[in-house]
């Protein structure tokens, strides 16, 4: 299989399941050990990083009427309430942002097609959507204490085979959050880091490190951008009518799989 293929199909994958809570990084690991490319932790996290600013940009296009009125109401003195989303989205990013900075290195050697941990942490992510898919009461909106609390959730989320979105989302629903907002603080709130995570690549050249096929990269960035469009708005929609059961059978089943896989 061609790399500009391969890239294309990491794009779809990558743009799918960033919002589907089914784990895009577990994903492109199986993917990766299945078509045997042969990446070092480095390069495997760069192209991850990647194919992530891709559906970073998705999630802006698609609340992009949300982010205007958001950094319009910072600059309203009588409206405080844009001001504090901002604020709860930065307290949501510490958590990752401390073990993104200061265990970068373990967090690469995750990166290397282990499928007994994805398959493990699939399967945590399925009794989470389904647990969480329980609730019913949902009419908080996210506070400080939620707001870290998402936060933590989307730290552990950095594993493999944990469904960022899931586990965020999932954390909001049993915390009793309103399910259209805990699917857009949970989108929104992962754009800062992935951002942020780009421009210390570029300015410390990590990005510049590695022989990149650009055409590849490219080709995968533009199909996870639009996969990724499509994938948030399906979501949200799922969110709203309680529809995570769904997900966890297909996480169960695909980490069951990989379990088994891996120890024989």
């Amino acid at each position: 299989m061609s790399e500009v293929v391969q890239s294309l199909i990491l794009g779809i994958i990558q743009g799918l399941t960033e919002f589907l809570p089914v784990s895009s990084s577990g994903h492109l690991e199986i993917f990766k050990f299945f078509f045997g490319e042969k990446y070092t932790p480095e390069e495997s996290l760069m192209l991850t990083v990647i194919l992530h600013f891709a559906t970073a940009l998705s999630t802006i296009f698609i609340f992009r009427k949300d982010i205007a009125v958001i950094l319009i109401g910072l600059w309203d003195n009588d409206n405080l309430k844009h001001r504090l989303f901002v604020i709860l989205i930065i307290v949501s990013m510490i958590p990752a942002a401390i073990i993104g900075l200061v265990w970068e290195d373990a967090v690469e050697m995750l990166f290397q097609g282990n499928l007994f941990i994805v398959g493990i942490a699939l399967i945590f992510t399925a009794i989470l959507l389904l647990w969480s898919d329980q609730k019913k009461e949902n009419t908080k909106p996210v506070s400080w204490l939620e707001a870290i609390i998402i936060g933590v959730a989307q730290a552990v989320a950095i594993i493999p085979g944990i469904s960022r979105s899931g586990a965020t989302i999932g954390t909001s629903l049993l915390l009793g959050v309103d399910r259209s907002q805990a699917a857009k603080f949970s989108f929104l709130m992962v754009v800062p880091l992935i951002l942020g995570k780009i421009c210390k690549d570029l300015l410390d050249g990590s990005l510049a490190d590695h022989s990149t096929n650009m055409l590849g990269l490219t080709v995968g960035f533009v199909a996870a951008f639009i996969t990724g469009a499509l994938a948030c708005t399906w979501m949200i929609n799922w969110v709203k009518r309680s529809k995570l059961k769904y997900f966890a059978y297909y996480c169960f089943v695909i980490g069951l799989f990989l379990i088994i896989y891996w120890s024989f």
